[in-house]
């Protein structure tokens, strides 16, 4: 069982934004911005494209849901879905509230957030979504 696959499981703590039976939605730890959303299915696939055509489909209509209340919650030119990751065996996106194309620069810093503002940051995507 991946790590994800135990957040969504309620195994390990998350900040929850959104979830149903297919998939959840929950604060990155380690965000570029606030917001910075992972979106995965709750059904174990390391590899984004092994996803079936159809779960492929509901997963980015899912993920659209989500973008919408990032985007509502923290006012920004687009939300950036991102597709990479080789560290966590477990298809996700990351969406990530961007004004600029460096906003979504992995290398750069990467907030260190309270559990106060992550609680915070959550409730607002969730009273969106």
């Amino acid at each position: 069982m991946t790590i994800f696959s135990k957040i969504a499981a309620g195994e390990i703590p998350s900040y929850k934004v959104a979830e149903n039976d297919k998939f959840y939605a929950f604060l990155d730890i380690s965000p570029l911005a606030k917001g910075h959303t992972l979106v995965i299915p709750r059904r174990e696939v390391d590899y984004f494209f092994d996803l079936e055509d159809d779960e492929l489909a509901e997963y980015q209509v899912f993920a659209k849901r989500v973008a919408a209340a990032v985007k509502k919650a923290f006012p920004c030119k687009k939300v950036a879905q991102i597709v990479l990751g080789l560290e966590v065996p477990h298809a996700h996106i990351h969406l990530i509230p961007m004004n600029s194309e460096e906003d979504v620069n992995f290398r750069n810093e990467h907030l260190k957030l309270t559990e106060e503002e992550f609680k915070e940051i959550a409730s607002r995507i969730r009273a969106e979504f």
